[in-house]
């Protein structure tokens, strides 16, 4: 098997509350990249996950950044990123889901599938991207799991394929049963229902069934062969395409169905997928196994260790063995760049990365160089595509509360642009310049993230914009546009026109009446 072979790069996407967090660790834990797990004990600091690093994420329980955490178990690396699950953070969550090849969506068991989960489903379906669906929180009362398979069925138009079946829910749980080995994973016997020994049986008819089950053991015989009757049977290059979701039950807070879940991805999540991209204005797909080293940057953070006000550009290896010292070559600029101190990723952890390939994630310390949408290659001329900025739904002004601190306000301000958290427009006429975000909390976050890495004050006041465009076209009616519409004109970061409409109304108008150009709400760094 080659290297690259032995990668599995996948992201897990939830709806919030749904165990997205705690999932995490526990993959973590039984991936030995941490010895406990830290938001399973009581109330409090212990609670939040390995993943979630921000003040704001600490004091919500809740996680608005992505993060990239890297375990090894059975020969098999690991690359695992922890996406937002809330709503708000649908662009960080958007640039996460190009850099993985596969995806574990999580639903609780008493709510089905919920808005975030089918947005972030869309998401990867537009890429590809297949999908394990790991049904959680078996241990709580919840929905009947024919209900919960069929909703996926039909909401998702996916063939679905349930490995294990849960003996039981809530207050009647016994534990679960696997639907092709025919192990049973019974509770500790601590009343605690966490997780205890696997016993294997001879199935279904097997008599142990009735005494690890008890009087609920013909329930589960009658519903398993239903399931194994009524599903489609496991095939692994109908789940690679996208057309059938592989299903596991069971309980992350309890230990139930994690390892399972870790064996299911090593088995049948793809390695390494090509990637698409652009060679002298044509679209290719760079593969794997192509021996040039090239990558893309899908993620910039800031301050992940205040104390040393770091700067990691995350970068996806495409293809090729990167080696510790290389210089690759920026695309945007043609900048050559020694990459002297890669890190891996291990939860809180941090590695020198002497060597990485196909599918690793490499956190490269950077001040400003990298950014979202970079490409890097050794020699090959291609740029990855398909990492968009988005169009902010929401448009403020930044009022300092002191002065003196303006400077400190620009660097702030640039430096969360550059990670993709916020846009940042400068108006043509005027000097004040416009923050642009996707949601609500992005703001907060903002805000928070000023105050407690920056130390600046500050809060946000209405600008009279409410949607922005970036507009193109043939360069004279761009001129013309620009001139005609001065007031309304602003020039993002990269010095690319953006048009600023007052209102929905007020851009489908002028959309309408200007044939001449093209208005776009995604713009990929050129």
């Amino acid at each position: 098997m080659s290297i690259p072979a032995q990668r599995r790069t996948f992201a897990i996407i939830s709806h919030p509350d749904a165990g997205k967090t705690t999932l995490t660790e526990k993959l973590l834990l039984f991936g030995g990249a941490i010895h406990a797990a830290g938001e399973v004990r009581a109330r409090g600091q212990n609670r939040r996950a390995r993943s979630d690093w921000m003040k704001i994420e600490q004091a919500r329980g809740i996680s608005v950044t992505s993060s990239v955490m890297t375990f090894e178990r059975g020969g098999i690396v690991f690359n695992l990123l922890d996406t937002p699950g809330h709503e708000d953070f649908s662009e960080d969550t958007y640039r996460t889901l190009t850099a993985v090849d596969s995806a574990v969506m999580v639903i609780d068991a008493a709510r089905g599938i919920e808005a975030q989960t089918r947005k972030l489903f869309e998401v990867c379906r537009l890429r590809d991207v297949p999908i394990i669906t790991f049904i959680n929180k078996v241990d709580r009362e919840g929905r009947d799991p024919f209900e919960l398979l069929d909703e996926v069925s039909d909401m998702l138009a996916l063939d679905v394929a349930p490995l294990n079946w849960p003996a039981g829910m809530g207050g009647e749980f016994k534990g679960l049963y696997d639907l092709r080995t025919h192990e049973f994973l019974r509770p500790d016997g601590t009343g605690t229902n966490a997780a205890g020994e696997t016993v294997q049986t001879g199935g279904l008819d097997d008599p142990q069934i009735d005494a690890l089950c008890g009087p609920i053991a013909q329930r589960l015989r009658d519903q398993a062969e239903l399931a194994l009757g009524g599903y489609a049977t496991l095939d692994a290059e109908l789940y690679r395409k996208g057309a059938l979701t592989p299903v596991l039950f069971g309980s992350a807070l309890k230990d139930f169905g994690v390892e399972a879940l870790i064996d299911a991805l090593a088995e049948f999540a793809p390695s390494p997928r090509p990637q698409p991209a652009q060679r002298n204005g044509e679209a290719v797909a760079i593969d794997p196994g192509d021996p040039q080293v090239s990558g893309f940057v899908f993620k910039v953070q800031a301050n992940m260790n205040p104390q040393h006000r770091d700067r990691i550009a995350f970068l996806r290896i495409a293809s090729g063995k990167f080696r510790r010292g290389m210089k690759l070559r920026q695309v945007a600029t043609g900048k050559a760049i020694a990459i002297n101190s890669p890190i891996f990723f291990f939860a809180q952890d941090r590695e020198i990365a002497d060597e990485a390939f196909a599918g690793d994630i490499i956190g490269i310390p950077n001040h400003g160089v990298l950014r979202v949408g970079d490409s890097l290659v050794e020699k090959d001329d291609v740029s990855f595509t398909g990492i968009p900025n988005f169009a902010p739904e929401i448009l403020r002004r930044v009022r300092l509360g002191d002065p003196t601190k303006s400077k400190q306000l620009r660097t702030a301000l640039t430096d969360m642009a550059e990670e993709g958290v916020t846009q940042l427009f400068k108006p043509v006429i005027g000097s004040q310049w416009i923050v642009g975000v996707v949601g609500q909390l992005q703001l907060e976050v903002l805000i928070s993230r000023l105050e407690a890495e920056y130390r600046v004050a500050a809060s946000f006041e209405a600008s009279p914009y409410e949607t922005a465009r970036w507009i193109s076209g043939e360069p004279a009616e761009v001129k013309r546009f620009i001139e005609d519409n001065r007031p309304a004109m602003a020039e993002d970061r990269d010095g690319a026109p953006v048009f600023m409409a007052r209102d929905n109304w007020e851009l489908n108008y002028v959309t309408q009446r200007e044939t001449a150009i093209r208005f776009s709400a995604t713009r990929e760094r050129a």
